[in-house]
């Protein structure tokens, strides 16, 4: 799994395949209760390729964004 962070947006991707083309993901939802919190994207098929999480630095263990891949 790899896990990208950007401190100056407190914002953190969770990829859960290895790399995302551009253009690869076509849809982003967000799951009820989470609106513009969590954003899940999949590919044309539906398959899910990551997970955008907003205000990371409250939502995830400090250690998984200190071990993440800085933006």
């Amino acid at each position: 799994m790899r896990v990208t962070y950007s401190a100056s947006a407190d914002a953190a991707y969770i990829y859960v395949v290895e790399e995302i083309a551009d253009g690869e993901a076509r849809i982003t939802v967000s799951p009820d209760g989470l609106a513009a919190v969590v954003m899940l994207d999949f590919d044309a098929g539906g398959r899910l390729l990551g997970i955008e999480v907003l205000g990371a630095s409250h939502r995830l263990p400090a250690d998984l964004l200190r071990s993440a891949e800085p933006i």
